[in-house]
């Protein structure tokens, strides 16, 4: 029995129409949910893939990336340009500016805002690229190539230089740490890729500020000015969950929901799911917020299971959500893969020459792997998800030699 029958209320409303909401509702329909289903999605365009808007919609390959999904034929009551906002878990109620929806179940899926240089706002030629609109708006500048300043070395600062390379701009990229992907990988790791930069012909400059974007150019804290015909800005994202406060939803200081391990919220009959929240690892002993395409994709599985099995309700217990994160980046030619979480690891072994076209960093704990970095090592990655899946010790010794298979590996 599903919460929403157990309760005879208004059936499931998912906020969001990004992949985690619609996976969140189509994965409902697929495993046997047949009340009321409501997407509410702030942007007006039909539900769409992100990813593709850096790569092929950014340079006019493809004019959108909307998902393949039968929305009316599912019976999914969609409804586009709705911007929830407010949340009143007593009348179990929605607040948006049609008007209150009621819920019997609720689904947080609001995914991501990018974060914004402070004093940019209104600056002409300053460009975020988050939604379909942010897309549409530079597509037709980089197709003009103009000088190009991209502020952040971190995954989407490379994939904005690559995309800006492609278009045939001269581009500059701006990191304020010492180190691109510093955020996000170890120093040993992240040098080997700083040089993919300098062979793509985009000039990289670390350990520089931005003080500020005028027109036409980008001021640094130590007085140096970069001609800039566009500047696009990738520094980073926060969940979008500002609207939820004093709502009685617990988020963390990151502003994630705190979800649980079965992507529960504070609130009854509330879940929450994709980049807009965090939950507790056991696999890694840790809370997680993942801000990767596949963990939109998986997480809603186990949201709809959840709601099906009434999770949330006495003495239920729910399907836990651990996956192993995984994430791809394509830049400067190369596809790159990391699965895990190499945070707390105490090895860490190359597999590959870093100034080769191909090569690999594994991250072991007490002799099992939990992370694996892959550059056009797609099988690496495939069998390392599998090996840290089953966390079995392995042979260091045939992890580092690159022509030994990982699943070959164990000890």
């Amino acid at each position: 029995m599903s919460e929403q029958t157990e309760h005879n209320q208004p059936g499931v409303v998912i906020v969001g129409a990004g992949m985690a909401g619609v996976q969140t509702a189509v994965a409902l329909r697929e495993q046997g949910f047949d009340g009321p289903l409501t997407l509410l999605g702030a942007e007006p365009h039909q539900p769409y893939d992100r990813p593709p808007l850096s790569k092929a919609v950014l340079l006019g390959k493809a004019e959108d990336s909307a998902f393949d999904v039968d929305f009316e034929g599912l019976g999914i009551e969609l409804r586009l340009g709705t911007e929830v906002t407010g949340l009143r878990a007593a009348d179990r109620e929605l607040d948006t500016e049609a008007g209150p929806v009621p819920y019997g179940v609720l689904v947080l899926a609001t995914g991501a805002e990018p974060l914004t240089l402070p004093g940019t706002e209104g600056v002409p030629g300053v460009h975020l690229l988050r939604t379909l609109d942010d897309a549409a708006r530079l597509r037709p500048v980089l197709a003009a190539a103009p000088s190009t300043v991209v502020v952040g070395a971190g995954w989407i600062g490379a994939e904005f230089a690559t995309a800006a390379r492609e278009a045939g701009c001269a581009v500059t990229v701006v990191e304020a740490a010492d180190r691109v992907l510093a955020g996000a990988l170890p120093a040993e790791v992240a040098q080997p890729m700083a040089r993919w930069y300098g062979e793509a012909g985009a000039e990289l400059i670390t350990g520089a500020k931005v003080a500020g974007i005028e027109e036409g150019r980008v001021l640094l804290a130590d007085g140096r000015t970069l001609p800039a015909g566009a500047v696009v800005v990738g520094i980073g994202a926060r969940p979008a969950t500002g609207w939820l406060a004093g709502t009685g939803v617990e988020r963390g200081t990151d502003g994630s929901v705190t979800a649980d391990a079965h992507l529960r919220t504070s609130l009854p009959g509330v879940y929450a799911v994709g980049d807009c929240a965090s939950f507790p690892s056991g696999r890694y002993g840790k809370r997680l917020l993942v801000h990767h395409w596949d963990n939109a994709l998986q997480g809603p599985r186990t949201v709809a299971a959840n709601i099906l099995a009434g999770a949330g309700a006495a003495g239920a217990a729910g399907e836990v959500y651990d996956p192993v994160p995984y994430f791809w980046s394509e830049q400067f030619g190369r596809f790159v893969q990391y699965a895990g979480h190499h945070g707390g690891a105490d090895t860490l072994l190359w597999r590959g020459d870093p100034a080769g076209a191909a090569w690999s960093v594994c991250w072991l704990r007490a002799g099992a792997l939990v992370a694996v970095l892959a550059v056009g090592r797609p099988r690496d990655v495939a069998q390392g998800r599998k090996l840290i899946e089953a966390a079995v010790p392995l042979d260091p010794s045939k992890v580092a030699d690159p022509a030994t298979p990982l699943k070959s590996a164990t000890a």
